[in-house]
Parts: C-alpha cells; structure tokens; sequence
C-alpha cells in the first residue's frame, strides 16, 4: 500500500536577511508636522487632508521593510473627497460615524501604500 502525500499551495517563510527600518530624522519631522499644523490653523482646518497626506507621505517614504522601500501615493485632493464625505456621514449620523472614521482613514492610507520598484 502506497501513500502519496501531496501538499499544494504551502506558504512559505521569508528567511530574507534584509533589514527593515526607517530613516527619517527629527529634525525633518518636527518641520514637516509644524508646516502641517500652519497650513491646518491658517486655513481653519480645510487643508488637514493637506498636511496629512504631506505627514503620512514623509512617514511612508522613508520606511524600508525587507530591504524594499515604501512608497506613499496618495493625494491631498483624493483624500479631501473622502473627507468631506465621511465629515457628512458624521453629521447626518449625530457622530456615530466618526467611529469609523480612524478606519476608513487608516484603509485609505493602506490603499495608496505600495513598494517603491
């Protein structure tokens, strides 16, 4: 009697030995969440798409995972579409949407995050 095991689609372990890491300075994001907050408070608040696209972005494209850079592609004008409609659904919902806000923010970041190549 002969038993043949066959195992399909056996996900497997990187054993890469690229370092992940990130290389941003202090310096550099102490200046680009003051020049955020400016452009929010000058602007009472309509450019904060803005300057957490331009926040996240720096974030994002000075990150390296496995030895592959990150690459942020999102935009303030995309973002601001979305904004003022979740802002809408927060108020229609008497602020029961803004639960889901962070979540909906955080899904949108995800969607324009890809490795830079």
């Amino acid at each position: 009697m002969n038993a043949e095991v066959i195992i399909k689609n056996v996900p497997t372990i990187s054993t890469s030995t690229n370092k992940s890491y990130f290389d941003g300075g202090l310096l550099q994001y102490i200046g680009w969440t003051l020049l955020g907050w400016l452009v929010t408070v000058c602007t009472f608040g309509i450019c904060y798409p803005w300057a957490i696209t331009m926040i996240y972005g720096w974030k994002i494209n000075h990150t390296v995972v496995e030895g592959r850079r990150l690459k942020f592609n999102g935009t303030a004008i995309g973002l601001f579409g979305n904004w003022v409609k979740w802002w809408f659904f927060c108020i229609i919902t008497l602020g029961i949407y803004s639960f889901w806000l962070f979540i909906a923010l955080e899904k949108w970041k995800a969607k324009h995050t890809t490795f830079a190549e």
